[in-house]
């Protein structure tokens, strides 16, 4: 029987799998990526550097879905604000896997690289090196958290007769839907106003 023109396992599929599960369940495990694809756990092993390695495709697949192409956008302001919008929707169409992906180390060589690209762009634009990190992680926790909000459920209050809440039941129906994302835009003109004083005035 000669060798399949396609190979059964390589890190795509591996990566592809992974990710199917992380958006199921939030999660994966070697031996459920095995049992999906139709080989032995260790088959797996072959393709990757241990679960560790697999977290590492996964960072980069769903960062893959970031346009590079925002951090060329000037004046720098203009570039950090589409930039966090192509990174929002890069993990809002992958919710389950933000807890994952932020409670380990980032060692991709590509996301790495996509990194250093932000780094160099408040750098340029004049931020002190002991600025930048501070502003990056300030506009992740704020993307990722406006990422995971965009899943939630429409009704996230509900409201009951037992207890009244009048005044939060008036500001429930004015806001309307697209919630997420008008707060998402009060966040980021904040997050940018801040910055912006950051720049001219020191932190």
């Amino acid at each position: 029987m000669g060798r399949p023109r396609t190979p059964l396992l390589d890190r795509e599929r591996i990566t592809t799998t992974a990710l199917e599960l992380v958006d199921e369940q939030g999660d994966f495990s070697v031996p459920q990526i095995a049992k999906r694809l139709g080989t032995q756990t260790g088959s797996v092993y072959h393709h990757v550097d241990g679960r560790d390695g697999i977290v590492e495709l996964l960072r980069e697949r769903v960062t893959s879905a970031i346009d590079p192409g925002t951090l060329d956008v000037t004046p720098w302001d203009a570039a950090l604000e589409a930039w966090a919008r192509s990174y929002r929707a890069a993990f809002a169409a992958h919710p389950k896997a933000i807890p994952l992906l932020m409670t380990s180390p980032v060692r991709a060589p590509r996301v790495l690289e996509h990194y250093e690209r932000a780094v160099t762009l408040l750098l340029d634009a004049g931020f002190t090196p002991a600025e930048v990190m501070p502003v990056l992680i300030a506009l992740e926790n704020l993307i990722l958290g406006s990422a995971l909000d965009l899943s939630a459920p429409e009704t996230m209050w509900e409201l009951t007769e037992e207890t009244p809440t009048p005044r939060l039941a008036q500001a429930l129906a004015a806001v309307g839907e697209h919630r997420a994302d008008q707060a998402f835009e009060v966040g980021l003109a904040g997050f940018l106003d801040h910055v912006r004083h950051i720049l001219a005035n020191g932190a």
